[in-house]
């Protein structure tokens, strides 16, 4: 199952690029912000973002992130088969 896992961005590491370094239950790990940083909205450090594959789909605001994080913590193994797969990936 792929999910989309809410992720708060600690980081703006290349703004030409689109990488953001991002902390999804305490996983840390470098997403392209592409699809959601743009001239009418910018992602910045704080700011929460849903995650799929490596990619921010979305940006949610901190009540909306909680809520999906409780959400996956209560369907379990697939939330944990997420996380183990958010923390093989990579991108550089």
């Amino acid at each position: 199952m792929c999910l989309g896992i809410p992720g708060r961005i600690v980081e703006i590491l290349d703004e030409d690029l689109l990488l953001a370094k991002a902390d999804v239950s305490g996983v840390r790990r470098n997403i392209n912000i592409g699809l959601v940083h743009n001239e009418d909205e910018k992602i910045e450090v704080g700011d929460w973002v849903l995650i799929h594959v490596g990619f921010a789909m979305s940006h949610l605001n901190e009540a909306e992130a909680q809520s999906q994080l409780q959400a996956l913590e209560e369907i379990g193994e697939a939330y944990e088969q997420e996380l183990e797969e958010l923390r093989a990936s990579q991108i550089e």
